[in-house]
């Protein structure tokens, strides 16, 4: 006899399968219909059934993203993404859970819930979607615009530093780093599939184009004659090479990165830093987020990946151990303790 209900987990769901019945209504060229793309191709390729996924989402062009998915969601209120998705991890410890937020939705009313978030640990994924502007609000300037940035809410340029998600992630004690763009397909799911198989809070930034607000921001990263100057794709174990003919490289000098070039001045393969993800000091990890164009290539892929305990999980065998050791096991064991009286 089939046992239907193993069958039917074994058979991997298409990507097109994870789709709601929702029209999606993202502007035609806008960077969220590739993120979408690889989150359904990330859950088809780990097998991970609709009922046991949850997408939560905050305020935002990107939050717009469970109403698309056909599985457990819940469109949150701006900046309380985060927050909402430790709660329903708790509750549900067996769910995959997936926050979306865009760079203001995180970073500016949701800061404080971003970052503790990342203190904490919570087993979730964390997908930051980064165009450097308020997109859905019709382009005011965001906590990551560019300083001199010019826009309806800065007419004379930006005057606030922005902020580097990478420095405030790992700086907030990130076990999950990484970053990618959203013209690259292939390394998106490679780095969702390690953030979903990752224990803990796995932050991803992804570099998104907004067509209407902020087009082409991302360009010197993406644009096909300049990304392979501009992008560093990290790989756990390898050489950090770039560059067209991969003969770039970066080394560290004292304490700061340096570009150099293979087969130059005496430089080999050997001189090259090889990428350890995995290194629990988080310096190196802290300096490859700071890299920016055009005098280093932007560090791609997963940045930082180490094990450590869940808040979720830690809150879980908390109670398990108090209520083995407790005295009372119902609500009538302590009701009826210490000094009581029956009324007839």
């Amino acid at each position: 006899m089939i046992n239907m209900e193993t069958t039917a987990v074994q058979c991997a769901l298409k990507p097109k399968e994870y789709a709601s019945d929702q029209e999606v209504k993202w502007c035609p060229g806008c960077g969220d219909y590739a993120v979408l793309s690889a989150v359904r191709k990330t859950l088809s390729e780990l097998n991970i059934p609709k009922e046991k996924v949850a997408f939560i989402s905050g305020i935002g062009c990107s939050s717009r993203f469970p109403y698309y998915m056909g599985s457990y969601g819940f469109h949150t209120i701006h900046g309380r993404a985060a927050g909402v998705a430790t709660g329903v991890k708790i509750a549900n410890p067996d769910l995959s859970v997936w926050i979306i937020s865009g760079d203001g939705d995180a970073l500016a009313i949701g800061g404080n819930h971003f970052i503790h978030a990342i203190r904490r640990n919570i087993n979730a994924n964390l997908l930051l979607f980064n165009n450097q502007i308020y997109g859905l609000t019709k382009g005011q300037y965001s906590p990551t615009s560019e300083l001199g940035m010019i826009t309806k809410s800065s007419p004379h340029g930006t005057i606030e530093e922005p902020f580097s998600p990478g420095e405030l992630a790992i700086g907030s004690q990130s076990k999950f780093f990484a970053r990618v763009v959203d013209t690259d397909l292939k390394t998106m799911v490679a780095v969702l599939k390690q953030a979903e198989q990752h224990n803990g809070l796995s932050v991803i930034e992804i570099l998104q184009n907004c067509v209407i607000f902020n087009d082409k921001i991302h360009s010197a990263i993406t644009g096909k004659e300049t990304k392979a100057e501009n992008q560093l794709i990290l790989e756990h174990g390898k050489p950090m090479l770039f560059g067209a003919e991969k003969n770039k490289g970066l080394r560290l000098m004292g304490l700061e990165l340096e570009v150099v070039t293979v087969g130059e001045n005496g430089i080999t393969e050997a001189d090259v830093l090889v990428h350890d993800a995995g290194n629990p000091n988080p310096t190196l990890h802290y300096m490859l987020t700071q890299l920016k164009s055009p005098e280093f290539p932007v560090a791609l892929g997963v940045i930082r990946n180490i094990k450590a305990p869940t808040y979720d999980q830690a809150l879980h065998n908390q109670r398990a151990e108090e209520k083995a050791n407790s005295k009372f096991h119902s609500l009538n064991d302590l009701f009826l303790s210490g000094n009581t009286f029956r009324v007839n």
